[in-house]
C-alpha cells in the first residue's frame, strides 16, 4: 500500500483535519486553560441549564465514560455544579456556575480565533461548502448511529 493510498482515505482525512483543529484550539485558547470538550461542555451547559450527565453527553456527542470524566473535573474546577434533582434523587442536574460562565465568555474570543485559523486556507465559498458537508456527515452518521441502537 503507497501513502497515498492512505493520505486519500476520509477517515484519515478526517482524523487528521480534527488533530489540526484542536493544536489550533489549544493554541489560541491556552491562556483560559480550556479543552474543545470542556468548552462544549460548558456551551451546552450555558444553552441548557439544569440537564442531567446523560442529556449533556448526548448534546455534547460524547459517550458516558468522557463526559463523566470531564464533568468531575471542571466540578473540581468549580466550572459547573451538580446538585441531586428533586424529582429523582440518583441523578444529578449539572447547571454552569457563575466561574464557568464567566471563563466561557473569556475564551469565546480565542474560540472565535481558532475556528477562523483552522478555516483561513479556504475561499470563503470553500468554507461555506465544507461546513455544509461536514454537517451533514454528522447530521447522517447520528441518525445511522441512533437507529443501529433500537
Amino acid at each position: 500500500m503507497s501513502l497515498r493510498s492512505l493520505h486519500g482515505k476520509p477517515g484519515h482525512l478526517v482524523r487528521r483535519s480534527q488533530q489540526i483543529a484542536v493544536a489550533v484550539f489549544m493554541e489560541e485558547c491556552a491562556a483560559h486553560d480550556i479543552t474543545p470538550i470542556q468548552y462544549a461542555v460548558l456551551s451546552v451547559l450555558a444553552a441548557r441549564p439544569g440537564i442531567d450527565q446523560s442529556t449533556l453527553a448526548g448534546l455534547a456527542a460524547l459517550d458516558r465514560a468522557t463526559i463523566g470524566d470531564v464533568v468531575v473535573r471542571l466540578a473540581r474546577r468549580r466550572l459547573l455544579s451538580r446538585m441531586p434533582d428533586t424529582r429523582d434523587r440518583r441523578s444529578r442536574v449539572l447547571t454552569l456556575t457563575p466561574r464557568g460562565a464567566r471563563l466561557l465568555a473569556a475564551a469565546e474570543a480565542a474560540v472565535r480565533r481558532a475556528q477562523r485559523r483552522i478555516l483561513a486556507p479556504l475561499a470563503a465559498r470553500e468554507r461555506k461548502t465544507l461546513l455544509a458537508l461536514l454537517a451533514k456527515l454528522v447530521d447522517i452518521g447520528d441518525e445511522r448511529r441512533l437507529t443501529r441502537g433500537r
